[in-house]
């Protein structure tokens, strides 16, 4: 498959970095203009070479098909700058899902095109077929599991669009690790237009830290690391994210706590006069109809507990994130206290 790209993007020469002319570990560094003093004073590894070794043995992927942004917010970013061009392309996504889709082609001057999901947040492939053979679009954003709905979408409609439309497929899998569904990486031979983005901030614990991930084509990195800035991903979440994906036992354990306490909550919630709907989730959050969304987004946030009121979005709904067991069991012991009020 041709990848189509900006032909700017083509030309472009990318900036070089003195890390990338000398990328050794010893020696007097007079190169990059850096301080000499300071626990912080050297610029980072452009390429953060050691972590994308380390998420390669874990996703079971190559190295050279690993992208590390400033968060996911990066990845989605440059796919814009990278195969739109702006006041021209369009891109298209199914909703409601993550805002940043919009706010990124907003941004970039590239026109979204909204294709509402299903009474049961599933994509109506009818609506979207004809929407793949436009020429103008470039990009496809999928979120899967879906964000604020919280399921996963079909994997055979997905499929479809992959077999069916020649640009860039993103399926956003930032919620991947606590659904029992494979990721779409192991799909990246079959579709050299697809990129599956992660994250480290969701089933990781390192949201604070901004470090998203993206795996796709040698051909695709390619673009990517033109266009990314040069040092991208400071020193200091480079080590933690390593440090953090070397204690997986650590990983499991509160994975496995969280998909408990989901289940507990879910439970809990059911019984609940005010409470209409739960939605079925894949992610580590609820979407949630009640009677009154604002009244209750307002009485929880009396008790200092915050949620996200959903009800603009989709019609009196919140969203409820699993937290510790202690979090979560406070939450609920309001909630049953508004139930009997």
């Amino acid at each position: 498959m041709n990848i189509k790209v900006r032909e700017n993007i083509k030309k472009l020469a990318p900036y070089s970095s003195a890390r990338e002319e000398y990328s050794g570990k010893e020696g007097i560094f007079l190169d990059a203009n850096e301080n000499p003093f300071g626990t912080h004073n050297r610029y980072p590894d452009p390429y953060q070479k050691a972590l994308k070794e380390r998420l390669a043995e874990l996703k079971h992927v190559s190295p050279n098909r690993i992208f590390v942004g400033n968060g996911s917010d990066e990845v989605i970013d440059l796919a814009f700058r990278i195969f739109c061009d702006p006041l021209k392309d369009k891109a298209l996504t199914f909703t409601p899902t993550y805002g940043m889709y919009e706010v990124a082609a907003n941004i970039n001057a590239v026109e979204l095109v909204k294709i509402p999901l299903t009474t049961d947040f599933q994509i109506d492939i009818e609506a979207v077929r004809p929407y793949l053979t436009d020429e103008h679009i470039k990009l496809i954003f999928i979120c899967s599991p879906n964000n604020p709905s919280g399921n996963l979408l079909n994997v055979n409609d997905i499929e479809y669009i992959l077999q069916s439309f020649s640009g860039i497929v993103i399926i956003d899998e930032a919620y991947i690790d606590f659904a029992s569904q494979p990721s779409f990486i192991q799909k990246l031979d079959q579709y050299p237009h697809l990129i599956v983005s992660q994250t480290l901030s969701k089933a990781w614990g390192l949201a604070g830290l901004r470090v998203g991930l993206a795996f796709m084509s040698e051909e695709i990195l390619l673009y990517y690391n033109k266009v990314k800035s040069p040092y991208n991903v400071n020193s200091e979440s480079q080590k933690i994210a390593l440090e953090t994906l070397d204690n997986e036992d650590i990983f499991i354990k509160n994975l496995q706590l969280l998909l408990s306490e989901r289940e507990k909550m879910i439970e809990s919630l059911r019984s609940l006069r005010f409470v209409k709907r739960i939605y079925p989730s894949d992610a580590n959050f609820l979407l949630v109809e009640v009677e009154d969304a604002n009244k209750i987004y307002e009485q929880l946030i009396d008790n200092k507990i915050v949620i996200r009121n959903r009800h603009s979005v989709v019609n009196n709904c919140i969203r409820i994130t699993v937290g510790s067991p202690e979090e979560n069991q406070k939450l609920l012991s309001v909630l049953n206290s508004l139930n009997n009020g």
